[in-house]
């Protein structure tokens, strides 16, 4: 008989968390600022795995490197203010953690996002007594697709990384996992960009929909 992992670490945005309308919302008052008209959130929505830089260069494409980095406070500042407002768990991730929950298995939250971002949506989606960790991109010296944080994770929780699973909708989340010495699931429900190829990442199961997850035999 199949068994859920003793912990799963999940990325935030894109596996957890469709925080592209709350991405989108951000880079529409950057643009109205500018007398720009709005993006539809298909045009947001492929880069938000990929950071607040990368969301900016996609809004504002004829901009060069340097200007998008000096934007990045900006950005920042704006999501600050509508963090949560528009986004929302995807459907089935609550039932997921309450299946995980009462299998006994222990979960967690390895992100990207800066951990003041990660750390204000816990209470917004009632998981702040029961994420075991929560990590965010500035919580440590290094970020995925560094192992650290995941290695981190485990050694807090006495988990040996072996005994863990992580999942995620990005490259950089299944290279820190193998780096670390985990399997790892690629989440193909995230955020992708057109060439990416996620059946390439190498990552132990690639899973469709969340509800797949709720089946043990469908776990690495």
């Amino acid at each position: 008989m199949s068994a859920f992992p003793a912990l799963v670490l999940f990325d935030l945005d894109g596996t957890l968390l469709d925080s592209a309308p709350d991405m989108v919302a951000t880079v529409n008052q950057m643009r109205a600022r500018r007398g720009l008209p709005a993006l539809a959130l298909a045009d947001v929505r492929p880069h938000v795995s990929r950071g607040a830089r990368a969301m900016t260069s996609a809004a504002f494409p004829d901009w060069s490197e340097e200007d998008v980095i000096a934007a990045v406070p900006e950005f920042l500042d704006i999501y600050g203010t509508v963090l949560g407002q528009y986004g929302a768990a995807f459907a089935g991730v609550e039932t997921l953690l309450q299946t995980l929950e009462k299998a006994g298995s222990r979960w967690g939250i390895i992100t990207n996002k800066p951990i003041r971002f990660a750390r204000a949506l816990m209470p917004q989606l009632g998981w702040e007594k029961r994420s075991a960790i929560l990590l965010g991109g500035d919580s440590l010296a290094e970020r995925k697709p560094h192992p650290l944080p995941l290695l981190h994770a485990c050694e807090q929780l006495g988990i040996a990384p072996a005994d863990c699973v992580y999942v995620g909708d990005d490259r950089r989340d299944i290279e820190a996992a193998h780096a670390a010495g985990m399997p790892a699931i690629a989440a193909l429900w995230g955020y992708r960009q057109s060439g990416d190829e996620p059946l390439a990442w190498g990552a132990e199961k690639n899973i469709a929909a969340i509800d797949m997850l709720l089946d043990a035999r469908n776990w690495p």
